[in-house]
């Protein structure tokens, strides 16, 4: 029987062999049609097929180099390499027909120096663009950027005016900065109410495992101070509790320090001590510091309870921050 089973192995292995050329070759033959396609399309001026022609030169090379999954992948692009020059002519010739996708991709190119030289005034140019036809991450990236001040110069009102387009429109980071913005008088009057609002609008969005984490964190401490909305250390525990189980360490030090003290949940050294030791990683000096006095007050066997809880919390938060 076992020879027998080790003989099927390596016959499906040889048919594995003979086949992948086969398999490849009909891949090809597909892809290059379909290639040629979106070339001739793109090069009789139709903007969708420029970007799309754009991203092929952009997204290739995501295999390992002479792997046989870049074999596959470069007959499955229709014969085409990564060529990031390439990549932008045919992104410029779309976005310049206002192709928003294609602007937006510039702006980032720009922006972040990936796969054209890094030039900031050239990115808020395409992110202008984009964002005056309407899309919502080109409006907070020219926010972005004028807060500050790259590409542009630094102008708060400006921020919040494009920042607060992007907002409306349901975009967790942009309602974010705008709660910032709010909170400390960015561009716009003070005003906790406001913060209040935006935080909670970015802090029930799903992103990662549900809700953006630094809105949640932020939320949390507005609650716990009574800032813009009437203090509440049950609902300050409960949004710092889901920034931390997201991975965000300050709000995970910060639930530390609520359990430490029994501020909006029950006084537990042992759960306090489990979070500052996911934090320690970010938050290291504070951190530090209260782990070391926790452990002066701590036994032996609280300290091997609180390292066996963060380890378990360990393997199911994410470490996004």
């Amino acid at each position: 029987m076992k020879y027998t089973i080790r003989f099927a192995s390596r016959l499906a292995g040889l048919f594995a062999i003979l086949l992948l050329p086969l398999l490849i070759l009909l891949t090809a033959c597909g892809s290059k049609e379909s290639v040629k396609s979106m070339k001739e399309k793109a090069e009789s001026g139709d903007a969708q097929a420029q970007f799309e022609l754009g991203l092929k030169y952009y997204d290739r090379g995501a295999a390992p180099k002479n792997s046989m999954e870049a074999v596959i992948e470069y007959y499955k692009s229709g014969g085409i390499s990564k060529d990031e020059v390439e990549a932008v002519k045919w992104f410029r010739k779309a976005a310049e027909q206002e192709h928003v996708q294609a602007q937006l991709t510039l702006g980032r190119m720009y922006r972040d120096g990936d796969g054209a030289p890094k030039d900031e005034v050239e990115a808020a140019k395409w992110f202008r663009k984009a964002a005056e036809q309407g899309d919502a991450s080109a409006q907070n990236n020219l926010g972005s950027m004028y807060a500050d001040g790259r590409g542009v110069p630094k102008d708060e009102v400006e921020a919040v005016k494009w920042t607060r387009k992007a907002a409306e429109q349901g975009h967790p980071l942009a309602q974010h900065y705008l709660g910032v913005a709010y909170a400390n008088g960015w561009g716009v009057p003070e005003n906790d109410v406001e913060a209040v609002k935006w935080f909670q609008r970015s802090a029930g969005i799903p992103r990662f495992s549900g809700g953006f984490a630094v809105s949640q964190y932020n939320l949390g401490l507005m609650y716990a101070k009574g800032e813009g909305v009437q203090e509440n250390d049950y609902e300050a525990v409960k949004w710092i509790r889901r920034a931390a189980e997201q991975g965000f360490s300050w709000a995970q030090f910060r639930l530390g320090e609520m359990y430490r003290d029994g501020e909006g949940a029950p006084k537990d050294e042992v759960e306090a001590y489990a979070w500052f030791l996911l934090a320690k990683e970010r938050v290291d000096e504070k951190a530090n510091k209260d782990i070391e006095t926790l452990e002066r007050r701590l036994t032996k066997k609280q300290q091997k309870a609180g390292q066996r809880r963060a380890a378990k919390l360990n393997r199911t938060i994410p470490h996004f921050w």
